[in-house]
């Protein structure tokens, strides 16, 4: 970066200039701020955004196929685990593309075909918001149907405690 001494040449009574009238006045590069380096965006990243956006659509019930789903139930009920927002949810990301794959589970009764359309919609539009990432595809798989009187997977519980 370089500085450059700028004199404003106020003459004073006696002559001399007012050294109270010299500033500093900083140069900088020039060009577009965008272009001055790189963002980079991780595929955990885009698969969070993605799986947080497919959850908020109505008639989805979960993400995942069933393994990951029981898999998940347990890790979730390990002290400090958390919920996984990315499970069924697998991002390639570029440096201005990205395509997904979702695995999700609907509800029983609901459209599935509208439910994929509003699934697709809804994660173009958050990641593409939330990125500037250009989503060149959303492959849908419904693995699952989930029925009214289905109870929740629980994973079994260990025979030695």
């Amino acid at each position: 970066m370089t500085e450059a001494v700028e004199q404003n040449r106020t003459q004073t009574p006696e002559g001399g200039t007012d050294p109270l009238q010299t500033r500093k006045t900083a140069r900088r590069g020039g060009g577009d701020p965008a272009t001055r380096g790189r963002t980079t965006i991780a595929d955990g990243v885009v698969e969070k955004i993605a799986g947080l956006a497919a959850r908020d659509v109505l008639g989805v019930h979960t993400m995942g196929s069933g393994f990951s789903r029981t898999f998940g139930a347990v890790r979730d009920r390990v002290p400090g685990g958390s919920k996984s927002v990315t499970r069924g949810v697998k991002a390639e990301v570029g440096e201005v593309q990205t395509a997904l794959d979702l695995e999700i589970v609907v509800d029983y009764g609901v459209a599935i075909a509208d439910v994929a359309q509003a699934v697709r919609e809804n994660v173009i539009a958050a990641v593409e918001r939330m990125t500037g990432l250009q989503v060149v595809e959303v492959n849908i798989a419904v693995s699952d149907v989930k029925l009214p009187d289905d109870e929740e997977e629980e994973p079994e519980q260990p025979r030695i405690q």
